[in-house]
């Protein structure tokens, strides 16, 4: 078991998942909104499933798709950090970063937040030489996170091989930062926090 890196920022906590978050995850993956840019939505058995190897990975590696808790109300929110995708992917190797959050708390600058604080974690803790994004070509919302967290699109799309052929999401567009370029635009990049 390695060690467990969690950390907060201004308004929140990201976190190892805990047994209280199994009802409002379940809630999350359940609501269209949230998965409009997933093949479907999940179920009870799914969500409780996904849950248990989030936690397990961070359990093995210290980091992962941390829970995010409001320190406002201590409230389970959704889900932010660094994965390595399983799918065999055209620019794997490599670390993504992601996220997923409840429809009541979108458009309050919360992804962002999160995932900046996720980049430095990743940049100067883990000291990883590069960190991806990705989604959906249609998914302004996640793609304009990628763009406020300083990442660049790369040009051509690539279709996900995890989708079958025709599928309306299979094709998807990538996001690249690279810990130079993070470090350059971000004075306080060089701290070990």
């Amino acid at each position: 078991m390695a060690a467990l890196i969690e950390f907060e920022t201004e308004r929140l906590r990201l976190r190892q998942w805990i047994k209280s978050d199994r009802e409002p995850f379940a809630r999350l993956n359940a609501d269209p909104r949230v998965m409009e840019f997933f093949p479907s939505i999940l179920d009870r058995a799914a969500s409780d499933a996904m849950l248990d190897r989030l936690q397990t990975l961070i359990n093995e590696r210290g980091w992962g798709f941390w829970a995010v808790e409001s320190k406002q109300d201590n409230q389970f929110i959704g889900f932010v950090g660094l994965h390595i995708p399983s799918a065999d992917l055209p620019f794997s190797p490599c670390v993504e970063i992601g996220w997923r959050l409840a429809f009541d708390y979108w458009g309050k600058g919360y992804a962002t937040e999160a995932a900046q604080a996720a980049l430095k974690v990743g940049f100067n803790r883990l000291e990883l030489p590069e960190i991806v994004s990705f989604t959906a070509i249609n998914n302004h919302r996640s793609s304009a996170v990628m763009e406020r967290l300083g990442m660049n699109r790369e040009i051509e799309t690539f279709e996900h091989p995890s989708l079958p052929v025709g599928h309306f999401l299979k094709e998807h567009c990538l996001y690249r930062l690279s810990r130079e370029k993070w470090r350059s635009s971000n004075s306080s990049g060089r701290d070990n926090s």
